[in-house]
This record gives structure tokens, sequence and C-alpha cells, in this order.
């Protein structure tokens, strides 16, 4: 059994588990048809890159994506078929004999590669080109990039969704009776991945490294590269140059699975998966999910089968960047499913050791990474004192999974003798905390406040903001759904005047149900099982003209959107 680092994952752990009960190496257990999906999409994710690089290291890295005339067998048809295969660059040599273990054909007539022990034969066998039109399972790519939180939590939040729409279309099929009844849009067998695309590259990003670099001093120069390049009138249509510099092996894996569909939630993730399917001359659907409240200028705007968005701003925006109306969908940003869910405030206080019998603020002050909370746990701080003079207050503070900051806060309640705080690390059931609230105080990251629309509580949004989150504030505080503060002056007055004036709560309440999609991710779900089950032609309205695989850069000229102008 081959083993890929000293201390497996537990979702390495998982694979070793299901190659040792098929028998089979490390690449086919997870590309191929064996077995049922038992581990999560992020873990799948995590596995496939494993497989991936133990696959590219038996054959050789070095492969090609070519285009072939191949008649490959399928229960439907028999035809011949333009279908993508991988070569290895140099010259191609016709199998032997001696490689046909190589090869392993599953039910449906696709052809899957397995890794024999000899580097040599498995070579030879790519030599001759193997097609993979057909993947030995389907597969629906959930793209991110862990920049923040915010990105993974839409992936993880779609990738449920379809997971969800699978299950209860393959239950619907089964219990149906007559054959007339129409298929599945997902097949019953697809496979959810969900990937970290920065985990993909010829340098492996750290991602959330790179993000603390705008949270300091920085800030205001990243305001600037926002507001002239990711919102401003010169804009990025396609482009193959980071396929081929840094991302290649991304785009090979693309050629590898062909997937049913691409839905990526970060930039980086929709521009790869454009390149790689120009390069590989693939027609999957992709489906971009910004996942703040505006669209940034560096999307693949001309390669985007749909945009979901959150609001119309957002699509006002896309249609001044020509993007045509019916590849815009107004959905929200995706959260989790328990966000669609409704809760008894009273047995989630009970539940949590919560009192009920008063107005409860929830500070959100941490997640994983402490340095975009920098800010607003300094205001935080400052304003602590403030809660001894509202005993009907109760403040929870969540402090994420800095176990320090929340020793300090303890220790600087118990110096201030504040009854009414409760101090808490990272929280599993946040749905359920968030809905039994009556007022959050947090920063203005995209999905933190959309989860905050779709649990009903109205918000403060505390510190100066840049970039994107400048214009979640704009949203919100225009809409009436939230009130912002830069200081801790700011916040005192605010909580002082929510206490005098309680119907301030009921007001925002109401101004941020008109904005709550909470069956975000359902939505978006469904579009993309639309989208994959509908050919190209249909999808587009035409048939699609990709350009060739050395278009590497392509940028265009947009008008200014009327809301901002």
């Amino acid at each position: 059994m081959m083993h890929f680092m000293d201390t497996a994952s537990p979702a390495q752990s998982r694979l070793t588990d299901v190659a040792d009960e098929t028998n089979t190496p490390l690449p086919v257990a997870i590309f191929g048809a064996s077995g049922n999906q038992t581990i999560s999409p992020e873990e799948l994710g995590r596995a496939h890159l494993a497989a991936f690089n133990a696959l590219e290291k038996q054959l050789g890295h070095r492969w090609r994506c070519t285009e072939s005339n191949t008649k490959q067998p399928d229960a439907a048809t028999d035809n011949a078929t333009t279908s993508c295969t991988i070569t290895p660059s140099g010259t191609a040599t016709a199998p032997t004999a001696s490689n046909a273990a190589a090869l392993s054909s599953t039910a449906t007539g696709s052809v899957v590669i397995q890794p024999t022990s000899t580097a040599t034969s498995s070579t030879t066998a790519l030599s001759a080109g193997i097609p993979l039109r057909k993947a030995a399972y389907p597969v629906v790519l959930v793209l991110h990039a862990s920049v923040g939180s915010g990105h993974r939590s839409a992936a993880v939040a779609i990738a449920q969704a379809l997971e969800e729409i699978r299950q209860m279309q393959t239950d619907n099929t089964a219990e149906s009776e007559t054959d007339a009844v129409q298929s599945p849009s997902l097949p019953s067998n697809c496979r959810i991945v969900v990937i970290d695309i920065l985990a993909w590259g010829a340098h492996v990003f750290d991602g959330n490294k790179y993000a603390t670099g705008f949270t300091g001093s920085t800030r205001p120069i990243y305001d600037l590269i926002w507001r002239y390049t990711f919102t401003g009138r010169a804009l990025w249509g396609q482009g193959t140059f980071l396929n081929y510099l840094l991302w290649s092996k991304f785009t090979r894996y693309l050629a590898y699975i062909n997937p049913l569909a691409v839905v990526a939630t970060h930039i980086m993730g929709a521009n790869m998966a454009a390149g790689g399917r120009i390069i590989n001359r693939q027609s999957f659907p992709l489906i971009c999910v910004p996942t703040d409240y505006e669209t940034e200028g560096l999307w693949p705007h001309r390669a985007a089968d749909c945009f979901c968005v959150g609001t119309e701003s957002m699509a006002e925006t896309l249609r001044a960047r020509k993007v045509d109306e019916a590849r815009i969908a107004l959905t929200g940003i995706p959260t989790r499913l328990d966000f669609c869910r409704t809760y008894d405030t009273d047995t989630a206080r009970n539940r949590l050791g919560l009192p009920r019998d008063k107005k409860l603020i929830l500070a959100l002050a941490g997640a994983t990474l402490p340095q975009p909370y920098v800010n607003l746990r300094r205001i935080l701080n400052a304003t602590l004192p403030v809660f001894a003079a509202h005993p009907d207050f109760h403040l929870v503070m969540v402090c994420g999974r800095d176990s320090t900051y929340a020793d300090g806060v303890r220790s600087l309640c118990r110096a201030l003798h504040l009854s009414n705080v409760t101090v808490m690390e990272y929280v599993e059931g946040m749905a359920e905390l968030m809905a039994s609230s009556n007022l959050i105080i947090t920063k203005s990251g995209g999905l933190t406040v959309t989860e905050c629309l779709c649990a009903s509580t109205p918000m403060i949004l505390v510190g100066r903001a840049y970039g994107q989150e400048k214009a979640n504030v704009n949203m919100l505080t225009s809409n009436g759904a939230a009130m912002h503060v830069t200081t801790s002056r700011e916040l005192i007055d605010v909580l002082n005047s929510i206490d005098a004036h309680p119907e301030r709560i009921a007001g925002m309440v109401m101004n941020a149900n008109l904005l709550r999609l909470p069956n975000a991710a359902l939505d978006v779900a469904r579009k993309t099982a639309a989208l994959a089950k509908a050919p190209a032609k249909n999808r587009l309205g035409h048939t699609p003209r990709r350009p060739g695989p050395l278009a590497l850069f392509s940028f265009y000229w947009g008008d200014k959107p009327a809301h901002i102008r």
C-alpha cells in the first residue's frame, strides 16, 4: 500500500481503507467506480489531490491534452465521438500486451487509468492515448480559495445543497413505478468534490497569510486597488496564461475527470476553470458565485455560463459589464442549510445556557484567523464596561479558535465584575445561536452578514470598511438592515439608543427580512444541475465558440454601473 506522507489525514486514512477493501491501487480507488462516497466533499477533494499526485508520479506528469476521434462504447449509443485524451509529452508508442493490466474498464464502458508495478508499462499505455470523455463516475467540482473563511463556507454550503438535490432526485426516481419519470438532473452516482484551488498550484499559496496582509495599514491601498481595478471599467474576459504558468496540474486534472459542472466561489477558481476548459476544449458549464455584495472586475465575465448574485445591484453591475441577462440569476449568497431552518428561541437559549428574559447581543469576535478581528476586538474590549449599566442586556462573545483571547476576555470580565457576559470559543451550532439573538455585533464580511440576514437578526457593523466589505456596508445600511460604527464611542451610543428605543431592532428586522434569501445554496445547486444537464448549445443559445488554447489574455472595456456613477 502506498502512503503519501508520514502522518495521514482523516481523508487519506479513509482512502487507505477504501483501497484495502477493494484491493485496488489508491488512484483507482478514488477515480474508479468502486465503492460509494463515504467521505465528505471536502475530504474527497483532498483525496483527489493526493491520488492525482500519486497518479502523475507513477505515469509521468508531463502530459498534454489532445483531441482525437475515438469510438467509445456507451450504454445508449455506440457512435464515434470526439473525446479528450491525455498523453505524455514526447513520442507516442503503441500499447503492448504487457501493459494491458494498466487499463481498467468500468461497467459503463469508460476507461480508467490503473497504475501498475512498473512505470514503464504505465507510460507506454498512456502513450497510446486513453479516452477520458466519460469518467468512471460523474463529478461536480466546487472550487474555493482559502483566503479567509467565507469562500470556503459558501463552497461547502453549495456542496451540501448539491448532495441534498442528488439524494432527493435519486429517492424520487427509485420510488417511481413508471418508466416515463423524468431522469434526475444529477446522476445518482455523481460525486460532489470541494477543492481549494490554491492547493493545486505549482507553488502552494497560503491564502490566509496573503489575506492578513490587508488587515492593517495596507488596507487603504487595497481599497484603491479594489475601486480602480476590481470594480473599474477595464475588465477581465478570460485567459490561459496562469493555467500554463502555475496551474497546469489542475488543467490536466480537469481533462482527466471531465466534470459535469464547475461552481466557483472565488475569482481564482473561476479563472482556472475557464482557462482549463479552453485548453482542454471541454464544454462543462461554469457557475460563478461571488460571496460579497459587489462583483469584482476580475471574474471571467465572458466565460461564465451563469453568475449567481445576491442583490439586484450586483446584477446591474454585471449588465454594465456586458453579461447577458440570461446568464444572471438572483439567488442570494449561499449559506449552510442550517440557516434555512427555524429555531425556537427559548429552546436554543436553554440548550446553550443563556438567559431567556434578556436581550441577547452576540459579538462575533473570532473565527479561524485572529488578524481580521484585531480592530473589532479592540473596540469590543473598550465597550465592555458599558454592559454594567445595562442589566437587561446579555452579551455573548464568540472568540473562535483563539483560546488566548477568550481567556483574556474572561479575565477582563472578572475584573469589571460583569455577570451579564458569556465568553464562548468555537461554536458548532452558529445558526441556532444567531437565530436566538436579538442583535449581532460583527465585521462586514460577506458570508457573515448573509448568515445574519438568513437568521433574521439585525447587525451593528464595526470598523472602517474597505474593498468588498465597504460594498457590504453600503448595501446593508442603505436598506436599513444594519448600523455602522467605527469607534467604541459610536458603539456605546448605539447600544444606549437601542436600550432606550427597542423598536429600532424591530425596524431593522423588518428591513433585513426583505433582503434575506435563505435558500440561496439550494437555488445555486438547482441552477448548476440544470446547466449540467443542458447541452452547451442550449445553454448559450448558440454553438459555443471557444478561443484557442493560446488565448493567454482577454480584456475588454465595460460600462460604468448606474448605481456607482
